[in-house]
């Protein structure tokens, strides 16, 4: 008889357990900005889970050469464009923001989303005169989701910059006023960090929420209820015990996803004529290998990876099919 193994259900890595904040989390840039150059995040959609027909080029793989079968999520990636630049000045524990420029040409789907000023307080002119008193700059973006069939209502999140100050300016003054598309950021082949909350499922049971076992059928008050909720002293049930509640609707990251193809929309339909609870794909489709968290059109923000396998970095496919 195999060895049983069971680790421990309910991780305190994820404490406490309840429904997400945002739906596009933030992130710790700062060991990105380190190890990168350039932009170092972008707004995604989930559309579907599809499976793709491809031949294994992976080298020492032991289907090598083979046709395998892959499980791929299709992702919509509409272009986004800058809101703002935050510059920032170091402090003892983080950064901290100390002005804010807006851009020129914000969206009018934007302006009914946030309040903006008539007047712009400060200018980039005004900032490169004084590029050397800051620390970092960040940009806020936002997707331009009207041209996606999900929404018009664009997403907006804060996303880092790589390189020196002079460089993340440069990369600000020749972008602020354009659209940026993930094809000129990002490349077939590469790894990506996938951030996004889960599919919500409600009010839930410590069966199904810690993964306890029932107990014995004719157990008195309840067979899908923890044996105990603990000793006399401390006379308190402590947060450890498993008990009914949230399940659902968390903040998660999928490390090291790879992208197996990027394409335009149009060239998807071809073979994916139609995606159930989501339609046709309008703008930038991208395949990434396994799944993602959330449901359909769930808002994803992808990320350069924070640390990449080399196993998963070596892999290589030929795409032949995509089927449903």
């Amino acid at each position: 008889m195999g060895k049983i193994h069971k680790p421990r259900a309910g991780s305190l890595q994820f404490w406490p357990r309840k429904r997400a904040k945002k739906i596009l989390p933030r992130v710790n840039w700062i060991p990105l900005e380190e190890k990168y150059n350039g932009l170092l995040g972008f707004i995604a959609y989930k559309a579907s889970m599809l499976r793709v027909l491809a031949i294994d080029m992976t080298p020492d793989s032991m289907s090598k050469n083979k046709q395998v079968v892959i499980p791929v999520t299709a992702l919509e990636v509409p272009p986004m464009k800058i809101f703002s630049v935050r510059f920032y000045k170091k402090t003892p524990n983080n950064y901290k923001v100390v002005t804010e420029v807006l851009s020129d040409s914000i969206e009018k789907e934007m302006k009914r989303k946030v309040k903006i000023p008539k007047q712009k307080k400060h200018t980039l002119d005004e900032m490169e005169k004084k590029l050397q008193e800051f620390d970092n700059i960040r940009i806020i973006v936002y997707s331009l989701a009207k041209k996606t069939k999900i929404k018009k209502t664009p997403d907006i999140v804060e996303v880092g910059l790589g390189g020196s100050i002079n460089e993340k300016f440069d990369f600000v003054k020749k972008f602020i006023n354009k659209e940026l598309h993930f094809e000129d950021f990002f490349q077939e082949n590469q790894l990506v960090d996938v951030r996004g909350v889960t599919k919500g499922k409600g009010t839930a049971g410590p069966v199904k929420r810690f993964g306890i076992g029932l107990k014995a059928h004719k157990t008195e008050k309840g067979r899908r209820r923890p044996g105990s909720l603990g000793p006399w002293i401390p006379s308190r049930v402590t947060f450890r015990v498993a008990q009914a509640g949230q399940l659902g609707f968390f903040t998660r990251v999928e490390y090291n996803k790879k992208i197996l193809k990027i394409g335009k929309g149009e060239d998807l339909h071809k073979e994916i004529p139609f995606f159930d609870h989501f339609g046709n794909i309008k703008t930038t489709y991208l395949l990434l290998k396994g799944s993602v968290p959330g449901p359909s059109k769930r808002q994803l923000l992808l990320t350069v990876p924070l640390r990449e396998t080399k196993k998963t970095k070596k892999e290589r496919y030929e795409i032949l099919k995509i089927v449903k």
